[in-house]
This record gives C-alpha cells, sequence and structure tokens, in this order.
C-alpha cells in the first residue's frame, strides 16, 4: 500500500456510513487501516442487512439522528480524538413531497443543516490532529432536479458550504472538501435503478456507460483525504462518469 493512502492509527468518522456510498467510504478507510466510526438513524447495527448496501463488518455502529440538531450536540463520540470527517448523510423525498413544507423541512435538515451542525461539533477534534472534512453533495447540486426541489437546493448548499468552511477554517489548519456523485446505485436511486426504462435512458446520458458504484466514490474520497490532495481546498470533486457533461 502506498504510504500517501495508508490510514493505520487514523480514526475516522463516516456519518451517513450504515449504507450506500457511505458505507464503501467507511470499508476503503478501514481497508487502509484506519479505525472506522460510523453514524446511522436505526437503533443498531444488526438492524441494517445487505439489502440495504450495508456491511457494518468491522466498524463501529452509534445511532445518531442528525436530522434533529440536539442529537448531534448530545451524541457523545466513541473516540477522543478525529483524523477525517465524511458528511455523506442524506435523504430525498419523491412524489413530490419536497414541495410542501414537512418534505422540504426535512430534506434541508439532514442534507444541508447537519454538514454544519455536524462539522462544528468536531471542529477542535480536527483542529487538533490537522485533519479533514469531505461534504458528500451531488451533480444535483449543479443544476435543477425534477420534482426534487429540497434535494437539488441542500445539494447546491453543500457546495457552497464546502467552499466556506475550506475557505474559513484552512489556516486552522482543517482540511475541506467534498466529492459530486452522479448516478450510484444505493437505496436512495432504486426509483431509477430497479426500473428498466428509466436505467435505460439514465445510462445512454453517461458517457462512462454504466452507473457509479461505492467504491468509485471511495477513491474519491480516499484521495482527498490524503496528503495527495493537501493543496486542495474547498473543492467539490464531480465523481459521476461524465453524467454531468
Amino acid at each position: 500500500m502506498a504510504q500517501d493512502t495508508d490510514f493505520t492509527g487514523k480514526t475516522v468518522l463516516v456519518v451517513g456510513g450504515s449504507s450506500g456510498i457511505g458505507n464503501g467510504i467507511a470499508h476503503a478507510f478501514m481497508e487502509r487501516g484506519a479505525k472506522v466510526h460510523v453514524w446511522g438513524t436505526r437503533p443498531s447495527a444488526e438492524d441494517y442487512s445487505a439489502e440495504d448496501g450495508s456491511d457494518l463488518t468491522g466498524l463501529t455502529y452509534t445511532q445518531v439522528d442528525v436530522g434533529d440538531p440536539d442529537q448531534i450536540e448530545a451524541a457523545k463520540p466513541s473516540f477522543d480524538t478525529l483524523d477525517v470527517l465524511v458528511l455523506c448523510q442524506g435523504i430525498v423525498a419523491y412524489k413530490r413531497a419536497e414541495f410542501d413544507r414537512p418534505g422540504w423541512d426535512k430534506v434541508m435538515s439532514v442534507n444541508l443543516d447537519s454538514l454544519m451542525h455536524c462539522s462544528r461539533k468536531f471542529k477542535t477534534m480536527l483542529q487538533d490532529t490537522k485533519g479533514s472534512i469531505i461534504i458528500v453533495s451531488s451533480i444535483s447540486g449543479l443544476k435543477a432536479n425534477i420534482g426534487n426541489p429540497a434535494y437539488a437546493a441542500s445539494k447546491a448548499g453543500a457546495i457552497n458550504l464546502t467552499k466556506t468552511l475550506g475557505q474559513a477554517w484552512a489556516r486552522d489548519g482543517i482540511h475541506v472538501n467534498g466529492l459530486a456523485p452522479g448516478l450510484v446505485d444505493t437505496k436512495l436511486t432504486k426509483v431509477t435503478t430497479d426500473n428498466p426504462k428509466r436505467m435505460e435512458g439514465a445510462l445512454a446520458a453517461i458517457p462512462a456507460g454504466r452507473a457509479g458504484e461505492p467504491s468509485d466514490m471511495a477513491g474519491a474520497a480516499i484521495f482527498l483525504a490524503s496528503p495527495l490532495a493537501s493543496y486542495v481546498c474547498g473543492h467539490t470533486l464531480i465523481v459521476d462518469g461524465g453524467l454531468s457533461l
């Protein structure tokens, strides 16, 4: 293993690491030697299954609903030091639910508000280790998203928050960047990936000719948290197989 991507002795927290992209990122750090902690919404690790894109083997799991700022504030970390904070929490409300207040408020609270609350909670720890924050947004933050105004707005906000925290905290030694996935086969995208007609149309628009995998996003996260990206600041790396082109 190249020394630049060896995280032996490092501590990583992946918020939203219980399934999908976050779970893939969590395992990538663990495979490179890190002690990896995961926050999710279900009571225990046993409440997740492979069908959800979950594998919590070797990861330390804690239940925290980051849609509730009070839970973030009250959460007692199961670690004393932190080197990498990955913010991969995200929800979407379909059937035009985001046009109504309950749907809008819920999506914004998880997808945008909690990013700041979590970043603030762990700022001192990350400052002590000269650590990294990686904010996972979406290419939906770069364009319209049919039927999902809160999702699109929250992801646009996440991209700009990455820029702003990157600028504000660089002098504190905290390295803030992000990544913007395209279509990745997870439980959040089943409305497309489980619909052959929709999937055919989606793939036709992706130059790479395939949907992304959580491992594709994990590679980008490892890079951004590593010394290889030491001069990258406030940047969101688009990882979408060319879809946004």
